[in-house]
């Protein structure tokens, strides 16, 4: 039997997935299990459900802190970025200046400088601030995002110059232009990029693992890798349950906001 092409890329996408949702299941599963039903049981459902992992957490570890610390440090991150991916957008879209175009390129550059170059620049001046052990140490560094800016730059040329102006000419600034017709047009963009933001910031590990040191200003995945020891794991269960709370508020958002993601990547490439 001869199978259309159609046919296969449904197959091929249906196999990629299984494979992306394989781990969340996994975790998910596991989280329900006790230590000895997940090492003899490992991809199969719980056979004995229980929520004793969770219990475990909470009492073992400041939860409530902990989740408070990320999200304000991926809330605060997420803001900073998207206000000044959209401002230096703009500014690359609708200003004519000198070097606009080589200011540009070395910016966006940077997308391609690895962590590991910045880490010891960036660890020194936090030290020397004085805000190691705060989470405000995370937060500094992470203030502007060329990735954010590239993104949001794309969107805005493709709103018609007409329209801008139009407005230039009836004696409107700047910032009425960008939060009354600017914005609405490019609204899923920015809004796409702040949930990236937001994700990426959420789910951060070598960052945080620098600069805090106590648990009562640790973020979700540091808390996560307490769970995990040097041997493998003695509290891989418990590790799990710690994931998957670790991964509802980003996956619900992904939900929420899907379509703006998805849009804002097949349009970025629309303008060079």
């Amino acid at each position: 039997m001869r199978i259309d092409k159609e046919t296969k890329w449904h197959i091929l996408l249906g196999c990629a997935l299984i494979l992306s949702l394989s781990p969340i299941v996994f975790a998910l599963s596991s989280s329900f299990k006790e230590l000895s039903e997940a090492y003899s049981n490992v991809f199969g459902l719980p056979q004995h459900p229980t929520i004793g992992n969770y219990i475990q957490v909470f009492s073992r570890l400041p939860l409530l802190q902990i989740t408070t610390n990320t999200l304000l440090i991926a809330a605060a991150v997420t803001v900073f970025k998207t206000v000044t991916s959209t401002l230096a957008a703009y500014a690359f879209v609708y200003f004519n200046f000198k070097g606009k175009n080589v200011l540009y390129f070395i910016l966006i550059s940077t997308i391609f400088i690895p962590f590991t170059v910045t880490m010891i620049p960036n660890y020194l001046t936090i030290s020397q601030l004085g805000f190691r052990n705060n989470i405000l140490g995370v937060i500094l560094p992470q203030l502007s995002d060329a990735t954010g800016i590239f993104l949001i730059r794309q969107a805005m040329r493709t709103v018609p110059r007409s329209l801008i102006e139009a407005a230039r000419l009836d004696k409107i600034g700047h910032m009425r232009i960008l939060g009354d017709i600017v914005f609405p047009l490019v609204k899923p963009a920015v809004v796409s990029s702040g949930i990236m933001f937001f994700i990426n910031s959420w789910n951060e590990y070598v960052w945080p693992v620098l600069i805090l040191k106590d648990k009562a200003n640790f973020t979700l995945p540091l808390a996560l890798q307490l769970f995990i020891s040097s041997e493998g794991g003695t509290d891989f269960t418990i590790a799990m349950a710690v994931s998957v709370i670790t991964m509802i508020i980003p996956l619900l958002l992904y939900i929420i906001f899907q379509r703006y993601i998805i849009s804002t990547f097949t349009s970025s490439g629309i303008k060079g």
